[in-house]
């Protein structure tokens, strides 16, 4: 792909670093003021869009790749975000010391916009050939 292509991965890749950095700090100073009550899930917030964000963006940038079609790293970056805010939110509540039955709702959510950006990737790769139903 161009080099416009890379760059924009590049670009994508440090944005994911950026939110990584800032749940990191925002999940440790929380934790300052949770009166020494902790959660996994505001702990490795920070992990979903590092591995799942910036790593993969900067893997598809270092082999001069991008990717095709916009509606797929919309999608895609939009299910890191949800996974991410979801886990932040996890952690709020059980910090506080309650539950909410809707925290599951973040993590299918987050797998749903990954799957369908999946399927629009592999749309744009293999488009259909005339004649074909």
């Amino acid at each position: 792909m161009s080099t416009s292509g890379t760059e924009s991965m590049l670009r994508n890749g440090l944005a994911h670093l950026g939110f990584s950095i800032f749940l990191a700090l925002f999940g440790a100073v929380y934790e300052i003021y949770s009166h020494e009550v902790y959660s996994y899930y505001m702990i490795y917030a920070f992990a979903i869009p590092l591995v799942g964000g910036a790593l993969p963006a900067f893997i598809i940038a270092y082999f001069g790749k991008g990717i095709p079609n916009r509606t797929v790293r919309n999608l895609y970056n939009s299910g890191i975000a949800t996974l991410s805010v979801g886990s932040v939110f996890t952690g709020v509540l059980e910090i506080y010391g309650t539950t909410n039955r809707l925290t599951v709702v973040y993590p299918i959510a987050g797998i749903v916009l990954i799957a369908l950006s999946i399927i629009v990737y592999i749309s744009s790769i293999y488009p259909k050939k005339p004649g074909q139903g």
